[in-house]
This record gives structure tokens, sequence and C-alpha cells, in this order.
């Protein structure tokens, strides 16, 4: 059993590290934002169905609950845009850096949903996390779009986490991904359809371009998913929760070795980026000590 544990965190880091590779390859695919997603999630879903298949899994779900995930998979899709924008116009260290403060929104938005008070927990990570956005600011201005975009994604991460999570209960996650990658990636279609995108230049990518976005969707996309259900099967959702939450510290650190000088920041960028990563650490952790759950 301990041996398993062990090759489980093992595998479970590797996931976080090939999360983590997501901005790196958003910063290598010379795709615009939107283009980039609708492949991403068109490969995800294929991945995913494949997946299902495979293991036999039952994907027959009720019809308003598929609505409802198609409908979540409209708001990732907008993430993962806003989120590979603010990667094109700063860098990678930015768009990661500012992600961070997920937590932060997801704590005030749990509660209004749930109709439940604010833990004076959640005030305090709140304020240490807007404290190391100010900071990043202050050093940062001339990043101020991407820093931007990056709080709309984080918002919009924060709004899927929340409202996914209740349906997430009933359901397989693989499954659910699924119907979330389908939503997205034809919502994308339905806007392109109607703006008249789909044109010839559309579908001619470059070669570096596709093997980016087939890494970026089946291995980064497809297989973290899947991979990261069947680590919850051994180890707690709490240690999955605290391991996922290294994903902006693999991803500078993947950033500074494979980019260098671009993603070279201030020292106060770096004070700012470390305070709201240990708040996303200690959170989950004072939550359970303290059985805020």
């Amino acid at each position: 059993m301990l041996a398993e544990n062990i090759k489980s965190y093992f595998h479970l880091h590797f996931v976080v590290i090939l999360l983590g590779f997501t901005a790196i390859l958003g910063n290598l695919i010379s795709l615009e934002a939107m283009h980039l997603v609708w492949y991403r999630m068109m490969f995800a879903f294929i991945g995913l169905w494949i997946f299902i298949l495979i293991k036999r899994k039952p994907y027959l779900l009720k019809a308003g609950d598929i609505f409802k995930l198609l409908g979540i998979g409209v708001i990732i899709a907008m993430h993962w845009i806003l989120f590979f924008h603010a990667i094109k116009v700063s860098n990678v260290s930015v768009t990661l850096g500012v992600l961070a403060s997920t937590t932060l929104f997801t704590s005030f938005m749990e509660p209004l949903f749930n109709r439940r008070r604010i833990f004076w927990l959640e005030v305090l990570i709140g304020i240490a996390v807007i404290g190391g956005l100010y900071i990043i600011f202050q050093f940062e201005t001339h990043y101020y779009k991407g820093i931007f975009f990056a709080l709309l994604a984080a918002v919009l991460s924060g709004f899927f986490i929340v409202i996914n999570k209740k349906i997430s209960l009933r359901y397989d996650p693989t499954v659910i991904s699924f119907y979330e990658m389908i939503g997205g990636f034809g919502i994308i279609t339905v806007f392109y359809m109607i703006t008249g995108g789909f044109d010839v230049t559309f579908f001619k990518i470059s070669t570096s371009d596709l093997i980016y976005i087939l890494i970026l969707s089946f291995l980064c996309t497809s297989y973290a998913f899947a991979a990261i259900v069947e680590i919850m099967k051994i180890l707690s959702a709490f240690n999955v929760v605290l391991a996922i939450n290294m994903e902006p510290v693999y991803g500078i650190i993947m950033a500074l070795i494979i980019f260098g000088e671009s993603e070279q920041m201030s020292p106060g960028f770096y004070i700012g980026a470390m305070i709201i990563i240990a708040a996303v650490f200690t959170y989950p952790v004072l939550k359970r000590k303290f059985s805020i759950l």
C-alpha cells in the first residue's frame, strides 16, 4: 500500500507538471487564443471519448444535466481563451502568478452560491492574495493587459469550480469533462460560423503548432484529467488539491528554463507571486485544521 501511495504521488506531480506545461505550450503555439482553444477542446473531447469507450464508462446522463455540463463547458472555453490571451499579451510567469488568485475568487463565490456566511479564514486569505496582486501590479505595470486578462480568467476559473462542484458528485469526472469539452468546442464553433471565421486559412496551421496542440489536447488535457480521476482513487482529495497548487510554481520554473530572459521578472513580481502561492497552499491546510469544509 505504501509503495502504491508513493507511486501515486509521483504520478500526481507528473500530471501537475503537465498542467503547468499548458502555459508553456500556449506561448509556443502561434495561433490566437480562441483558435487555439477550439483545437484544444476538439481534440480533448475526442481523447476523453476514446478513454470512456476503453473503460466502458456509462456516459448517458439526464438531459437536464447534459445541458448544464455543456453550459459549464462554455465557461471553461471562456476561461481558457482569457488565459491564453493573457500569455500572448504578457508572458507565462505573469499569467500563472495572477491565475493563482483563483482561490480568492472561489473562497468568496462558494459562500454566495451555498448561502452560507464567509469565514474569517477566507477573508484573511483574500487579503493576502489581494496584497500579492497589488505588489505584482506595482512592479509589472507594463504587463497590465496580461494581469487584467489573467484576473478575468481566474474569476471564471473560480466560478467554474463552484458551479461544477455539485454536479461532479453525481457523475464520473471523465464523463463530465467529456461533455464540458463538447460544450466549449460547440460554442466556439457557432461563433466562428456566425462571424465567418472558418475560412481557408483557419485550417492551415504549421507542423510545429499541430504537434504542440496535440500534446496540449491529449497529454495535458485528456490524459491529465483522466489521470487525476484515477489518482484520487488512491490519494485523498486534500492531497490532490495541495499538489495541484504547485502548478504555477512548476510553470514559472519551466518558463524560466525554456524562454530565459523574456520570463525574467523583477524581484517585486516574485515577492507578490510567492505571497499568492503561499496563501493558496495555506488555505486548504488551515481549512482542514479548523474543520471549515
